[in-house]
């Protein structure tokens, strides 16, 4: 039989997701269109009602986001610098009405390879608090995504919350998204940045690409390129010279792979360039 169930309390639907099988339903932009004309098959746990998990906390260590937080709570919210590319790419999430709704954790748990907010959590080193009625765990964002509409989200378990730690709260960040049109679109290619800047001289840098493989990538040849740079025109040189191997992109109506990994290359060089510009107005 098909059950409906909206529960009240986070323990409420980790018991319930305990006994049986459900779809986790929150935001629902995902939900719909995936389920489309057919019928429904499956049980729905709606878990709208769950006002424990939506919100942004400051703890010692971490920002917590809960994980029915929407995009536009995320915009709103005030938060570091470093999480600009974050809220830059909460603007590109479908429309206004959409990010009204839509959840940060929604975004991540479709596992698509253009889902927009990835490449910017992995810049933060943000990782994912997973809970069922038994246990608690944290997982990077890295080993929870799997592949292509796959993560590593076990029988019984829900997305509880994202976490970033402070100690990469740090620095400036810039995200790019190259589409066909400027909105409403899916990404061609897309990059987030985070730069930590001490003395014009580059002492950390975090650079991930979204749309180039099945799972978004962070480029650590590019890193390690940056790092130790002057913030001038060395900086683009040595992204255009540095290895992207982590991307594999594929060809489809929007785009070869041939095409992909050089607007990738160029889209990191605005992405870095735009965070070392906010960090000059941070300085000013």
């Amino acid at each position: 039989m098909i059950r409906y169930a909206k529960p009240t309390t986070v323990d409420e639907a980790l018991a319930l997701l305990g006994e049986a099988s459900w779809r986790i339903f929150a935001g629902g932009t995902d939900f719909y269109p995936a389920q489309g004309a057919r019928p429904f098959r499956d049980s729905v746990l709606d878990i709208n009602g769950l006002a424990a998990l939506r919100g942004i906390a400051e703890t010692g260590a971490h920002w917590v986001i809960g994980a029915r937080t929407t995009w536009t709570d995320l915009v709103r919210h005030p938060l570091p610098a470093a999480f600009d590319a974050l809220k830059q790419a909460a603007r590109e999430v479908g429309s206004v009405q959409i990010q009204n709704v839509a959840s940060i954790a929604g975004n991540l748990c479709n596992a698509s390879p253009a889902a927009d907010g990835v490449p910017a959590l992995l810049v933060l080193d943000a990782e994912v608090e997973l809970r069922s009625a038994a246990t608690v765990r944290h997982l990077p964002v890295p080993e929870f995504i799997l592949g292509n509409r796959r993560t590593e989200l076990r029988p019984g378990e829900m997305v509880t919350a994202i976490r970033v730690p402070k100690n990469a709260a740090t620095g400036t960040s810039a995200f790019v998204k190259l589409g066909a049109r400027r909105y409403l679109v899916i990404s061609i290619a897309m990059v987030a940045a985070r730069l930590v800047i001490e003395n014009g001289i580059v002492s950390d840098a975090a650079v991930a690409v979204g749309s180039c493989s099945a799972v978004a990538k962070r480029l650590s040849g590019v890193e390690a390129a940056l790092r130790g740079l002057p913030v001038d025109h060395a900086l683009a040189a040595a992204i255009q010279s540095a290895p992207i191997d982590e991307l594999s992109p594929i060809g489809d109506v929007r785009g070869s792979a041939e095409y992909r990994i050089d607007a990738a290359r160029e889209i990191v060089v605005r992405a870095v360039l735009g965070a070392v510009a906010l960090d000059d107005k941070a300085a000013a």
